[in-house]
Parts: structure tokens; C-alpha cells; sequence
């Protein structure tokens, strides 16, 4: 922070002007009351020079200090199975004298989210979120990164153990890189696992605009078996207002976007595996303010570790769901021997809708006969939607306002889908020659689809086809509890004190 913005802070501090005022004033008026309170304080002092820095790569240059002895770069295929980036890539490297070196440039990108919602967001190289860091432990990384934004900004390693100096918080232990600047990071990576990157200057708008990425670590000398398939996915929320071009970073509840590496359904790109593979799902969640918990269909997994590294196996435990709060990664593995399409998706049913499911009038129950024709007679068009729930919504094929996406729903094999957001599909075949061609919608075998009841398989069963004999709730399953009646008399001074 430099001495003006300094100076600021310290006569606002005291709550002359709270966070939540200044965000609701004007930006003119807000601008102006700061400039007020900073005019009796003195004028900003020049930026001293910086010094030289030693910028040679030497076995004794003070970046290397209480590091790890760096061992030969890992290489894919031979040291690890590449991670797969369903919507995303991984970020290519080169080898300077046993240094792995990376080049990040953070860039305003034009991002689309799903089919029909394009957005102006800031990534890395071009997309958003940025691409996946992908190294070994032990590996000596060399990271570039260039501002090409018009803002100040850094780079902080989200869980990796690095010495202070590159840890990347803007004004604690960096000064932050200005527009047109390029930054070194350099380290050696002595952990394994799962972990992020992010900004860490002005982080609720960065963060905010798409200015992430994960950066998977693995192991130097891995315990069992290797993934046959290795995926990699970043949780995000984002608030996008219907027709505007670009995210609102200063949303702190109501979002409206919620993306698996940066898409919703039905944007998001399939998991394919074929069937008998040894699957690991790696997630991690940058999300402002929400935790999620992802669900899959058809099978239990364990969760295998955490952004902290890896779970002993007496800790392990089968789940069908995994919680991933936010600023953490949480890995899963299991066997995909059960061939299907398989629902992948964050369980906080809110996240799975899109843009337009907010802000919109409880209509369930209500009954529009009579009403839609009286408001026709203005309204030409007019249709009441929604009394009977969101269902629908995509075979309606209304308009859609401009830049924006329906609140559900994808086309699905035999119905649409009804669910957007934070959801995608884990595909398992038989068969599989391409993994980068989706192979369509699974094909059920003979009598394993649940389907309309025929009338001898009711009557077989005793299910009358009117419904009528089927089991009702009991009174008692119907009706709250009545507790029993307190002594006649009695009268309660809880709370009251002082009586006297």
C-alpha cells in the first residue's frame, strides 16, 4: 500500500464511512468523501528506487534457500498419467538447466460460460480459469507471470509450501506487479497433491473476474496403483446480471452462474472413461462464498486427500458425496465398472439452475385460467410459467434475452435435463476407442429402463390403475406433535429476573 492510500485508510478507519456505505454511495460521491479526508494529510511521497536484483540462476542464488534439493524434472507418461481438463488445458513448459518454466500472462479474456452467455472475464493465457500447472514433486519450477491488465496484480501458490518471498500477497511479502510488468516465481515443489493459484491483490475482484487455476503436484514416488484417468475440475460462482457483458465481483450472496471449470451445463464438457478404469477426480472450490457438496450417481468413492496431501488409508471412507469448502481441493478415486451416464453435480439444488432462476415470483399452485386471457388483451404473448415447478423450460423454445441462458436444462436421451449449473455427465463404456469424442447417450440393456407400467404387470401386482387402495399417511404421520399439557397453574419466570 503506498503512502497516500496509506493515509486513507487511516482516517477512514475509525468508521466514518463503513464498506457497505461506500459501496452503496456513487462512485462520484464516494470518490469525492475520501478525496475530502485525505486533503488535510500530506502529499504522497515519491516511490524510492528499487535495487538491483540478483537475477543469474546460480546453485547459490538466495531463491534456493530452505528448498529441497531439486531432482530431475518428472516427466508425463514415464513419472505420471497427465491430468485430463474437461473445458480446460494444461499449461505446456520447457526445460532451462533442470528448471521447469511456466509463463503466466493474466489478460482480460472474452469467456463463454455455456451457449449463449459470453462474458468479459479476466483469465490466464487466454482462458478462463487459467490453465492447469502440472509438475512433480521435487521438480524446480520457474514461473513467469506478465500483467497485461490495467490493474495492479500477483500470483499467490494456494497451498504450496514455498519460501515467504514468493508466496505472492500483494503488500505482505511482494509489492504487486504493475500493467506491462513481468514477475519471477521460482521454487521447488516438495509436496504432493492437489492445490490452486490465484491473485492475491485486490483479490474479491480478481478472484472475482476469473483470475484462478489449479496446479496439480504429483507424487515423486507414488504408493499403489496410477489413475488410468486423471481429471482435474475448478468450482466457481459468478454473478452475471441478464444482457451484461461482464461479472459483478462485488456480489457477496446471490449468484447466479455456478461453473465446473468455468461452465454450466449444459455447457460442461463429459468425464469419459471406459469401463474397469481406475478413476481420480480431482476438485478444488474458489468460489467467493459458498461450499460445495458434489454427488455422483452410481457409485461410492473415497476421498483420498486433501489440499494438505494425502489421507492415510485407515482414514479413508466410502462416500457418495464429498463436501469441497472454499479454498480447498478434495480428490476422490474409485473403479468404473458400472457402465452408464452418470450425474456429477453439486448438491445445494440452487447450483444447479443458471441465470434467469432468480429473482423471479413464487408461482407454484397457482391456477392461470382466466387470468392469462384478461392480461393478454395487453399483453399479447403472455403465458404464466411456473405454477407447476421449472420443467419444460428448454422444449418451450421461447426467446431468450440477449447474453443470457435459461435457468434449467440441457436435451437429454429421452427428456431435457433439468438441471444447469454446476453439473456434468460421468460417461462409462464398454468399448472406448476415443476419449476425446463423446460417445453418446449410454443405450440402457434390455429390461434395465425404468419405463411407462403396463396394465398386467399392475394387476399382477395389485396396483390398481386408478391409484385407488395405495398406502395413505397415518393421522399420526400427518400431524405435528402435541406435547402434553404443562401443570394446571403453573407459570413459567424463565426470563424474567429481578422480580422483588
Amino acid at each position: 500500500m503506498n503512502t497516500f492510500n496509506r493515509h486513507i485508510t487511516a482516517r477512514i478507519a475509525p468508521g466514518v464511512l463503513s464498506r457497505r456505505q461506500v459501496l452503496h454511495m456513487g462512485a462520484a460521491s464516494a470518490g469525492g468523501a475520501l478525496l475530502a479526508r485525505a486533503s488535510a494529510q500530506p502529499p504522497p511521497q515519491s516511490r524510492p528506487a528499487e535495487p538491483e536484483r540478483e537475477s543469474s540462476f546460480k546453485e547459490d542464488n538466495p531463491s534456493r534457500t530452505n528448498a529441497p534439493t531439486p531432482q530431475t524434472p518428472g516427466q508425463p507418461g514415464r513419472d505420471y498419467t497427465p491430468v485430463v481438463v474437461p473445458n480446460g488445458w494444461t499449461l505446456p513448459y520447457k526445460v532451462v538447466d533442470g528448471v521447469k518454466v511456466f509463463h503466466l500472462v493474466a489478460e482480460e479474456v472474452q469467456h463463454e460460460f455455456a451457449p449463449g452467455l459470453v462474458a468479459n472475464c479476466w483469465g490466464y493465457n487466454g482462458s478462463v480459469h487459467g490453465p492447469v500447472i502440472e509438475a512433480v514433486e521435487g521438480d524446480r519450477v520457474r514461473i513467469f507471470v506478465t500483467n497485461r491488465l490495467a490493474a495492479a496484480t500477483t500470483v499467490h501458490w494456494h497451498g504450496v509450501l514455498v519460501p515467504s518471498g514468493m508466496d505472492g500477497v500483494g503488500g505482505l511479502t511482494q509489492r504487486a506487479i504493475r500493467p506491462g510488468e513481468t514477475f519471477l516465481y521460482e521454487f521447488t515443489l516438495r509436496q504432493h497433491g492437489t492445490v490452486m493459484y490465484h491473485s492475491h491483490h485486490d483479490e474479491m475482484t480478481q478472484m472475482g473476474m476469473g483470475l484462478t487455476g489449479l496446479i496439480v503436484i504429483h507424487p515423486r514416488h507414488p504408493v499403489g496403483p496410477r489413475p488410468d484417468r486423471d481429471f482435474a475440475i475448478l468450482l466457481h460462482e459468478w454473478k452475471v446480471e441478464v444482457g451484461a457483458a461482464r461479472p459483478d465481483p462485488n456480489e457477496m450472496t446471490d449468484f447466479n452462474v455456478l461453473t465446473m471449470n468455468a461452465k454450466s451445463f449444459p455447457g460442461t464438457q463429459p468425464l469419459i472413461v471406459k469401463r474397469g478404469e481406475r478413476v481420480k477426480i480431482r476438485i478444488g472450490n474458489l468460489s467467493a462464498m459458498d461450499h460445495h457438496p458434489i454427488h455422483i450417481h452410481g457409485y461410492y468413492f473415497r476421498i483420498t486427500e486433501t489440499d494438505g496431501g494425502q489421507i492415510p488409508e485407515a482414514g479413508q471412507w466410502p462416500e457418495t458425496m464429498v463436501l469441497v469448502p472454499v479454498g480447498s481441493t478434495r480428490t476422490v478415486e474409485f473403479i468404473a465398472d458400472n457402465p452408464g451416464d452418470w450425474a456429477l453435480h453439486c448438491h445445494m439444488t440452487h447450483h444447479v439452475m443458471n441465470q434467469m432462476g432468480h429473482n423471479i415470483p413464487n408461482m407454484i399452485g397457482m391456477d392461470p385460467r382466466g387470468y392469462d386471457e384478461q392480461v393478454r388483451r395487453l399483453l399479447p404473448d403472455y403465458m404464466t410459467m411456473g405454477q407447476t415447478g421449472m420443467g419444460g423450460m428448454t422444449e418451450m423454445g421461447m426467446p431468450m434475452p440477449a447474453n443470457s441462458i435459461a435457468m434449467v436444462g440441457g436435451v437429454g436421451p429421452y427428456d431435457e435435463i433439468t438441471m444447469g449449473g454446476m453439473f456434468t455427465i460421468v460417461k462409462v463404456r464398454e468399448n472406448l476407442t476415443n476419449y476425446d469424442e463423446d460417445p453418446g447417450w449410454y443405450q440402457p440393456p434390455l429390461g434395465t429402463l425404468a419405463d411407462l407400467a403396463q396394465a398386467e404387470a399392475m394387476r399382477a401386482n395389485g396396483i390398481a390403475a386408478d391409484s385407488s387402495g395405495e398406502p395413505r399417511a397415518p393421522e399420526s404421520a400427518r400431524r405435528s406433535w402435541r406435547q402434553a399439557p404443562g401443570k394446571t397453574g403453573a407459570h413459567s419466570h424463565i426470563g424474567h429476573v429481578g422480580h422483588g
